[in-house]
C-alpha cells in the first residue's frame, strides 16, 4: 500500500457513523408507519452559499431476517439487480482492501429530475455483532462524469444493522449527499416521505427472499465475508482521491415540477 492509504475509512470513521445512525439530536422525524421511521437532519445554515447537504435516515425494526442475512443483501450485488427498482447501472470495480471496493451506481431520480450516478469507496467492518457499511465518493481518472447524468456526491453514506434476536434486527440507513443542483423542495419532501419507505420496503422483502435466492446462486460464494474468493482486480488507493462537492457543476433543477403530480392535476 502507498502512502495515500489513509483515504480507507478509520475505526474511528466508522464508530462516528454508528453515533450517526443512533442519535435524535437535531434530527427531525418525518415518516412514522409500523416498524419504519424515517428522519432528516436540520440543517445548520453558515450564510447564503452553505452547502445543500441532504442529510436523512431511516430505521426499519425487522422481526423476520437476521442482521447476518441483511448485511449480505446490501453487499450481494448480483442480487440486487433483482430487487433494487431505482437501480440503472451498478458494478463493482476493483478491491481496495480486504474490506474494501471501489464502484460505480447509477439511478433513477424522479422525472423531470435528471438521473443521478457516483462513484464511491465503499468499506465495512463486522465487530461485536455490529454490522457496518460505509461508502463515500472518490474520484479517478477513468471514470469522469457523463454528459446525461448528474454526477452527486456521497459524503457519507452507510447502514448499520445490529441483530435483536436470532432471526430479527435493527437495520438503520444513514445518507448525507450533495445531490448536486438546486434541487426543488418536493423532491426532498418525496425522498425522505415516499421513496425512502419505499426503497426500505424493498430492501426488508429483498432481505426475506435472499437466503432462497442465494441458495441458487454459488451460495458459497460471500466475498465481503472471504476476502480470498473475491475476483476483482486490486486498486492501489494512490490511485483515488476524495470527490468535493464544488468541484462538480451544479445543475438548477429548482423550477421543476413534480412529473407525476403534473399529470395528476391535468
Amino acid at each position: 500500500m502507498s502512502g495515500n492509504a489513509s483515504i480507507l475509512p478509520s475505526d474511528e470513521a466508522f464508530e462516528d457513523f454508528k453515533k450517526q445512525c443512533l442519535a435524535t439530536e437535531n434530527w427531525v422525524n418525518k415518516y412514522k408507519k409500523e416498524a419504519m421511521e424515517v428522519w432528516i437532519e436540520e440543517p445548520v445554515y453558515r450564510g447564503s452559499n452553505s452547502p445543500k447537504v441532504h442529510k436523512i435516515k431511516c430505521k426499519m425494526s425487522i422481526k423476520d431476517v437476521s442482521a447476518a442475512t441483511m448485511y449480505d443483501v446490501i453487499h450481494d450485488g448480483q442480487y440486487r439487480k433483482t430487487w433494487d427498482p431505482n437501480m440503472l447501472e451498478s458494478r463493482d470495480i476493483a478491491r481496495i482492501s480486504d474490506n474494501a471496493d471501489f464502484g460505480y451506481y447509477s439511478w433513477l431520480c424522479p422525472k423531470p429530475i435528471k438521473n443521478r450516478d457516483v462513484v464511491t469507496l465503499r468499506s465495512w467492518r463486522v465487530k461485536d455483532d455490529e454490522y457496518i457499511i460505509i461508502n463515500f465518493s472518490v474520484k479517478h481518472p477513468k471514470y469522469p462524469p457523463q454528459s446525461n447524468l448528474v454526477r452527486a456526491v456521497s459524503l457519507l453514506t452507510g447502514y448499520f444493522i445490529k441483530p435483536t434476536g436470532p432471526k430479527s434486527c435493527t437495520f438503520i440507513y444513514l445518507s448525507q449527499a450533495d445531490p448536486k443542483g438546486s434541487l426543488p423542495k418536493w423532491v426532498v419532501n418525496k425522498a425522505s416521505q415516499v421513496l425512502a419507505p419505499r426503497v426500505m420496503k424493498s430492501v426488508h422483502k429483498a432481505g426475506q427472499n435472499y437466503p432462497a435466492w442465494k441458495q441458487q446462486h454459488l451460495p458459497e460464494v460471500k466475498p465481503w465475508l472471504h476476502p480470498e474468493q473475491s475476483t476483482l482486480p486490486m486498486m492501489d488507493p494512490a490511485e483515488l482521491s476524495i470527490q468535493r462537492s464544488d468541484s462538480l457543476e451544479n445543475v438548477d433543477e429548482s423550477s421543476k415540477v413534480d412529473a407525476q403530480e403534473s399529470e395528476d392535476s391535468s
